[in-house]
């Protein structure tokens, strides 16, 4: 199986560096991706992706950008389910 993905957009808003427990530097930010296929007399549409770039990736995305930034994003699909504090489950 392959799981291999490769994005290019722009930062919706500055990245949010933060560390774990164990020191380990993530870099947390949401990009726009614009879709190629538009259809007659429809708007542009984009897509909104959240992206976690861990280590030194993760502190040279918060250093070198801000919001507006156009980034390429190579790396892996992860889908992660949680539940929230009303007990909902969200994607």
């Amino acid at each position: 199986m392959l799981n291999s993905v490769c994005l290019m957009g722009r930062l919706t808003a500055d990245p949010e560096l933060k560390s774990t427990q164990s020191g380990v530097s993530v870099c947390s930010f949401r990009i726009a991706v614009d879709r190629t296929y538009q259809p007659k007399g429809q708007e542009k549409q984009t897509d909104f992706i959240n992206v976690s770039a861990w280590r030194q990736t993760g502190e040279f995305v918060s250093k070198y950008f801000t919001k507006g930034s156009m980034i390429v994003v190579s790396g892996r699909l992860q889908i992660r389910d949680y539940t929230d504090r009303d007990g909902n489950r969200r994607t």
